[in-house]
């Protein structure tokens, strides 16, 4: 496990925390995606220097790289060794997005660029909503394309399942 993608079903599914810790665990460096994306002011990143940034990384021999962003997906898909999907029900991720909203009212979380102060709208919401049965069979189709490439899966159901996993590297095996 050298080159690791940790994707989601949905936002607040928890990408960006299970990420941090497990490069922590396994002393590799993270890469949030959100902070490539997203510029001071949540001002979008030029689509080239967004990809350009993600191909510098990827020829790393280490690295995790959190998010989605299925635009550029192609990008570091053939470089990872280790795919890593959390899927937790809807209302988890919903209630996740709403606590964070809360929890960081007028702050930038750590996975954002400095500038982006946490925000939540209804469209957000509606989003997340709509499009999490469909991301759901979109993910299943290509974790199952991971595997038949040879990639290691990890597809993680539950809050005790992403405990389990994390903890088989903080009891050092």
């Amino acid at each position: 496990m050298n080159r690791v993608m940790v994707i989601g079903v949905s936002a607040g599914v928890g990408k960006s925390t299970f990420a941090r810790t497990l490069g922590k665990l396994v002393g590799i460096e993270v890469t949030h995606l959100d902070r490539l994306y997203w510029k001071s002011g949540w001002v979008e990143a030029p689509a080239e220097e967004f990809s350009a940034s993600q191909r510098e990384i990827v020829e790393q021999e280490r690295w995790i790289i959190e998010g989605n962003y299925t635009s550029t997906i192609d990008i570091r898909e053939p470089h990872a060794d280790t795919v890593i999907y959390l899927e937790l029900p809807l209302r988890v991720c919903l209630y996740r997005v709403v606590k964070r909203r809360i929890q960081y009212h007028g702050k930038t979380r750590e996975d954002l660029t400095e500038g982006c102060p946490e925000k939540i709208d209804w469209a957000f919401i509606k989003f997340i909503v709509t499009t999490y049965r469909r991301r759901k069979k979109k993910m299943l189709k290509r974790m199952r394309r991971y595997a038949i490439e040879g990639k290691t899966v990890h597809h993680l159901r539950s809050s005790e399942q992403i405990e389990g996993f994390l903890a088989t590297f903080s009891n050092g095996t």
